[in-house]
């Protein structure tokens, strides 16, 4: 009979062992593909919430099991938010103790070329828990003038940052890194053998950024506005009317527009714009700080299109630039133009 009783209580305890076994330490996940994101908000982060989610996704196949052993782990006394990447295979008790734990993943951050703050403060809003309001005050800080946005103490690059961090953390963060950046590669004493500080080699980096897409040229377009302003020239940068009028994809500045009345007016208005207008790349800006000694003052777009420019010493020579490329470029819009009422016209006819 103790033999019978034993082998019972054997049984139930191999078969206990195999039931918590299979239950919390196998594969739990049931979605399909490598892995899921898991999004717990700061405002929802309560057992409820979370186990809806759970369902919702497929994270899990039992939901009785995952509340059993989220309880018996602690885990619902303290429901850390956070940006989760749930494996597939991942067992019950790896993802109480990945979600116990707070171990989010990462946000890789990328900041590119941007113009305005509301670009940045939208851009932050889709990667962080923030929203493009907290984010946009946090940029302008307790000044609202765009001059003193910071916004442009930024330098372009992929920031890895946790998905729950504070949008004013983030910010700090972006302008300790523009600060240790200027740091480096003796880019302080650079500016200043050039005769400026790091912010107006930054705002003239970001008209040059405007400029032109070629590396090439980057260094020789820092010359000519280094030698405008040494001489006291009005830069006459056309980005500047862009950025003036908030259009970033005109063809062409046309005079009128030069009329724009702004601190960005760089037609109107002499020296070096209140701040820069967009966040230049590393490379652009080491291209100013690098540029060559030229006399070179003017410079035109090749009559090519290509996107290359044409440097000249003198206004003669420029002027004769300056006419190729409008006749050139005044022909390539009618060819478009002409090209576009081909096609409507050629779909008006097929109707």
């Amino acid at each position: 009979m103790r033999r019978k009783i034993l082998l019972v209580l054997l049984l139930a305890l191999a078969g206990t062992a195999f039931y918590i076994y299979f239950s919390f330490f196998t594969s739990t996940t049931r979605f399909v593909g490598n892995s899921k994101l898991l999004y717990i908000k700061s405002s929802e982060a309560t057992p409820e919430a979370v186990m809806r989610s759970l369902q919702n996704d497929s994270l899990v196949s039992s939901l009785a099991n995952f509340k059993l052993l989220a309880k018996q782990r602690g885990y619902f006394s303290s429901v850390k938010p956070g940006r989760y990447r749930i494996k597939t295979g991942t067992s019950l008790y790896q993802l109480v103790n990945q979600l116990r734990g707070g171990q989010q993943e990462p946000v890789n951050l990328v900041i590119n070329k941007v113009r305005l703050p509301q670009d940045l403060a939208r851009l932050l809003d889709k990667q962080l828990e923030t929203d493009s309001a907290s984010a946009y005050e946090a940029l302008l800080g307790a000044d609202s003038s765009l001059a003193s946005s910071k916004l442009y103490k930024i330098i372009p690059n992929t920031y890895s940052v946790l998905w729950t961090q504070p949008v004013e953390k983030v910010v700090a963060r972006l302008n300790a890194d523009y600060d240790k950046w200027w740091n480096q590669q003796n880019r302080q004493q650079k500016a200043k053998d050039l005769g400026f500080t790091p912010s107006e080699i930054y705002t003239i980096a970001s008209i040059v950024e405007e400029e032109t897409n070629k590396p090439k040229d980057k260094p020789l377009v820092a010359s000519v506005y280094l030698n405008r302003l040494r001489l006291g020239m009005p830069l006459q940068a056309d980005p500047t009317i862009r950025f003036a009028l908030k259009n970033f994809v005109m063809n062409r500045i046309l005079y009128t527009h030069l009329k724009t009345p702004s601190a960005y007016n760089t037609y109107l208005n002499g020296g070096l714009p209140p701040g820069a207008i967009c966040t230049p790349s590393p490379a652009t800006i080491d291209a100013v700080l690098d540029a060559p000694k030229t006399d070179y003052i003017f410079f035109v777009a090749d009559a090519d299109l290509r996107g290359g420019s044409t440097f000249t010493t003198n206004l003669t020579d420029h002027s004769r630039a300056a006419r190729v490329y409008q006749d050139s470029l005044t022909a390539f819009l009618k060819r478009k133009a002409l090209k576009a009422k081909a096609a409507k016209d050629s779909l008006a006819a097929a109707k």
